[in-house]
């Protein structure tokens, strides 16, 4: 009987921290290069990284060429999954012709501690700059380390000081959601909101109340679901036992798909007893029974901007907004006369 042969341990960057006497973090920053470790600290690390022989990965070649050339991408689980798809085919698209390649951190929700290992992975691994696509409302201290030593991009929701943040202005976006169905005629707006830890659903929801306000009506009580389609069907069936319901905002397309099929499951017709317009038009909006009047949000082009912020690395730019725009279809109209 042939016994395997027992490989012995490669050393890692934990060890490499322990005979610098520094912080495994700080020795990333080491390898990167980072302004922020002093040049005695490089020192110590480079040669704990001889003593131990630790193989350098990306990060080591980071800092013998300059580049890994590789963009990490922090995206959430739930949420949009068409939106959440489109906006992972534009950054790699964009980072791609820029001759970048994409590692992609997943998080399973909205926690300050999942997305500090997963920052601290990519950053682990030597990524030239971040993407950051979950809507973080409060950040850590670990986390503005990261994104101050790391050229990083957020896309609408966490907000670093170091970062640079690419918008697209949902509050505008709820606002001409409400205007079209006002327009239209319709005097009492009701809301199906996103959940309210994300930002883009709080923004929504300010520009849905601000132009209720500007017009003199009064909102309705709000709705609230969790982007899925299936929490659009349960605050439908809602919707559809109030017979003086006409128009709907809804906060997302896939939230508006439940709703539309709630209110004809309960006899109730869209656009002709309720209009429903939402908020991102995605490729099955136009094929909805009746096609869906949204607001537009290219999510491709939202990521594929987002790297080329990254790439271009203008210090002047704090923030940069991406304008939406309205597509009206077949499911909204004016209030039929009563």
């Amino acid at each position: 009987m042939t016994e395997d042969i027992a490989r012995p341990r490669q050393p890692s960057m934990a060890d490499v921290a322990r005979i610098a006497d520094v912080s495994a973090q700080t020795v990333s920053r080491a390898l990167r290069g980072s302004p922020n470790v002093s040049p005695e600290t490089s020192r110590r690390v480079l040669a704990a990284v001889e003593q131990v022989g630790y193989r350098f990965n990306s990060a080591a070649r980071a800092l013998s060429s300059g580049r890994s050339h590789t963009i990490g991408l922090v995206l959430l689980a739930s949420g949009g999954y068409y939106s959440r798809s489109a906006v992972t085919a534009g950054v790699e698209s964009a980072a791609g012709a820029a001759g970048y390649a994409v590692t992609i951190a997943t998080i399973s929700g909205l926690d300050a501690g999942l997305m500090e290992r997963s920052l601290s992975k990519l950053a682990d691994q030597g990524v030239d700059g971040l993407v950051i696509a979950v809507p973080l409302i409060s950040v850590t201290q670990k986390i503005e380390d990261i994104t101050r030593d790391i050229p990083t991009v957020t896309l609408d929701g966490s907000r670093t000081e170091g970062a640079w943040v690419l918008g697209i202005d949902q509050q505008e976006a709820g606002w001409m959601a409400t205007q079209h169905l006002l327009d239209l005629g319709h005097r009492q707006i009701w809301h199906v909101s996103g959940p309210d830890e994300w930002i883009e659903a709080r923004q929504r929801r300010q520009g849905w109340r601000k132009c209720l306000d500007a017009a003199g009506v009064e909102a309705p009580p709000l709705l609230e679901g969790d982007w899925s389609p299936d929490s659009g069907y349960r605050q439908g069936q809602i919707i559809a036992m109030i017979p003086e319901v006409t128009a709907v905002f809804v906060a997302s397309d896939e939230m508006a798909f439940g709703v539309i099929r709630a209110l004809r499951e309960r006899g109730r017709s869209v656009p002709d007893d309720v209009s429903i317009v939402s908020v991102d038009d995605i490729a099955l909006a136009a094929y909805c029974s009746p096609p869906l009047t949204t607001v537009r949000q290219d999510f491709y082009s939202y990521g594929a901007a987002a790297v080329t912020l990254l790439l271009r690395g203008d210090a002047s730019i704090e923030e940069s907004v991406v304008a939406a725009s309205l597509s009206v279809r077949a499911s909204t109209a004016p209030p039929r006369s009563r």
